[in-house]
């Protein structure tokens, strides 16, 4: 039997990332709060809610504040 014939497996999983948007509106601090089971896939999770372009702060009063988010991310590969 060739690999072609075989059925793939799929790997998939929810990463639950917890991250800040600081008072200029960048993304600091982010790790993972619930990983998906696979290290790899967490790993990706944060590599892109690292590359995001910056965000529009938080404001309380008027004044820009950091603000916390818990983003889930799906994978199915």
């Amino acid at each position: 039997m060739d690999n072609a014939s075989m059925p793939k497996k799929s790997k998939g999983g929810k990463a639950f990332i917890k991250f800040v948007i600081d008072v200029d509106g960048k993304v600091k601090d982010i790790r993972v709060l619930k990983s998906s089971g696979d290290e790899l896939l967490d790993k990706e999770a944060m590599r892109v809610i690292e590359i995001m372009p910056p965000w529009t702060p938080g404001k309380q009063n008027g004044k820009p504040v950091p603000v916390y988010f818990n983003l889930p991310i799906n994978f199915k590969v």
